[in-house]
């Protein structure tokens, strides 16, 4: 009787952006822990550096390059690496994305922060993606998640630029992979919500609120954690979503479902007037 060995498949080229704390952290993380080499591409070189002792210190494979995202020189440095080290990327997690800065209404806000709000959300998904694509097409495979948020699928007040940016990235995701798909390139996004994230914690979200009220907000009665979004974004690249392409996933507790109603404080049924909760 044979026992052939089925050697493991090779480690994929995998590219995340703002791949050091958050939700990009546990993107970066995840990735390598399946055994894949993360290119983690940060601004906060701390951060980059204490993340990639975390994934070395596990097994795992990583190389860092430092720099901010939205900026052209970065842009290509990360370009030029991929092509010099991996010869393409096998995996592009465009994940940098901000709500700040913002002024509490529109009318209140400079057009410079619009610019650096676009720069955050949108201009980094089209530039990185522009220029990690050609060896993608070359290859025949390959797969983009955008991090878009779910705040570009309802209205937010006091962040209108931001959810407009954010729901051009679910639209980009959506045309790119129509574009794309004869390439064998598949394009998706995931639109979180409420993540407990250095850049969100929990403490600034509850801001001294009772945390048993959480159960009343969201449906799944918690705040996300980085693995929550990093797990949906494994399946999206993996084989199992070989089907799967256009789509924008909600990753957010149920509240884009619940769309409004709020658990009662008492336990006892479901309001859409949140001064009964």
């Amino acid at each position: 009787m044979s026992h052939d060995v089925v050697a493991p498949p090779p480690p994929r080229t995998v590219v995340v952006t703002g791949g050091a704390l958050g939700i990009g952290g546990g993107i970066s993380r995840r990735f390598a822990r399946d055994g894949d080499h993360v290119v983690l591409v940060d601004i906060d070189a701390d951060a980059a550096a204490a993340t990639s002792a975390e994934i070395l210190a596990a097994g795992g494979r990583v190389s860092v390059l430092v720099g901010d995202i939205t900026e052209d020189d970065t842009v290509a440095r990360l370009a030029s690496h991929v092509a010099d080290e991996h010869g393409h990327a096998d995996i592009l997690v465009n994940n940098v994305g901000d709500f700040r800065p913002a002024k509490s209404f529109f009318a209140k806000s400079p057009p410079e922060q619009w610019r650096r709000l676009h720069e955050l959300n949108l201009w980094h998904v089209f530039s990185v993606t522009h220029a990690l694509l050609p060896g993608m097409i070359a290859h025949g495979a390959g797969s983009i998640v955008n991090v878009s948020t779910v705040e570009a699928f309802r209205g937010i007040p006091g962040n209108a630029v931001y959810s407009a940016y954010n729901a051009g990235v679910s639209a980009f995701t959506k045309s790119l992979a129509v574009e794309l798909g004869p390439s064998g390139i598949r394009v998706n996004a995931i639109a979180p919500d409420l993540a407990d994230t250095p850049q969100t914690t929990a403490e600034l979200m509850l801001a001294g609120r009772d945390p048993a009220l959480l159960r009343s907000w969201l449906p799944l009665g918690r705040f996300g954690r980085p693995e929550d979004f990093a797990g949906v974004v494994a399946f999206l690249t993996s084989d199992d979503a070989a089907f799967i392409t256009g789509h924008t996933i909600p990753v957010d507790g149920g509240t884009l479902a619940a769309s409004g109603w709020y658990g009662k404080a008492s336990g006892r049924g479901w309001t859409n007037m949140p001064d009964q909760a």
